[in-house]
């Protein structure tokens, strides 16, 4: 037990070109795991697909799922070292795990993706929709149609597309799970299209959850806060980067680690009364609505 366990209070300057990012160019990387966090079989033999699954938050609950006894299918774009950097760890704790690069705004790629894990794995019981982007803009008008297709496409298509894929596959007792955002409460001045995305997925998730309650298919949302994960120097200057976290309430940004376990919460039987919900893990803002 590591009861001193700290998480760092920011982060230096920095900058990626290519979103989402990678992991092995952050300094410092994230952490995935708390040493604190002791799995006591929650998952045991689930089936998880998670987007988004190489790195950041995904990352950190494909970690967290495996330790409660789960096996995995990762959902990434191209970050191939990441992926398999998170494959490798999942299966140093005993459970298997499978790669499936592509792009979820592409609904034939998803309901492969689909395929190939009922085809790997055999069946799914939890699908994680967490991938995503973000393009700062200083104005509205900065925003090109392509920008904001691409945006949607990625953040909110792609959770149509997986969950439309997997249904056929869920059974009684399934749960999904979105990645939404502070954004979609408070806004952002720079990420317009971002939080509107993020806001549709608040929406998608009490819309999908009365949708599926006659199927016993339980269907929630996190909305993390400022997160370090690569998507930030990928987005952000160096200076911005520098500065991200520091406003919060708790005056630093989170780290992934600080999320999976509302994940394997949500996905656990602890939760089997809560559907259509969102959990707030934002550094201490307050959040009406």
């Amino acid at each position: 037990m590591n009861e001193n366990f700290n998480y760092p209070k920011n982060v230096p300057e920095q900058k990626q070109d290519k979103q989402p990012g990678f992991e092995t160019l952050m300094n410092p990387r994230p952490i995935f795991e708390n040493p604190n966090c002791i799995g006591s079989s929650k998952l045991l033999n689930k089936v998880a697909l998670i987007t988004g699954g190489d790195s950041g938050i995904g990352k950190a609950v494909a970690l967290s799922y495996a330790r409660e006894g789960a096996d995995i299918a990762i959902v990434y774009l191209d970050e191939h070292e990441d992926a398999e950097d998170t494959k490798k760890l999942i299966e140093a704790k005993g459970r298997k795990c499978i790669l499936i690069p592509g792009d979820i705004g592409d609904d034939t790629f998803c309901l492969n993706a689909i395929n190939q894990t009922i085809k790997d794995l055999k069946k799914i019981d939890i699908v994680v929709n967490n991938a995503g982007e973000q393009h700062p803009q200083n104005s509205i008008e900065d925003i090109t149609k392509d920008q904001l297709e691409r945006t949607f496409k990625t953040n909110i298509f792609g959770m149509f597309y997986m969950v439309k894929a997997a249904l056929p596959h869920l059974k009684e007792g399934a749960v999904i799970i979105n990645t939404s955002s502070v954004t979609a409460y408070k806004g952002h001045e720079s990420l317009i299209d971002y939080s509107s995305t993020k806001g549709a997925i608040i929406t998608f998730t009490r819309s999908l959850s009365l949708s599926l309650e006659s199927r016993n298919i339980r269907v929630n949302a996190v909305a993390p806060g400022p997160i370090w994960t690569p998507l930030i120097p990928s987005s952000f200057s160096a200076v911005e980067v520098g500065k991200f976290g520091s406003n919060t309430p708790m005056g630093r940004p989170g780290q992934p680690a600080e999320l999976s376990e509302t994940y394997v919460f949500l996905a656990s039987d602890g939760a089997s009364f809560i559907s259509g919900e969102t959990i707030h893990v934002n550094g201490g803002n307050i959040i009406n609505g």
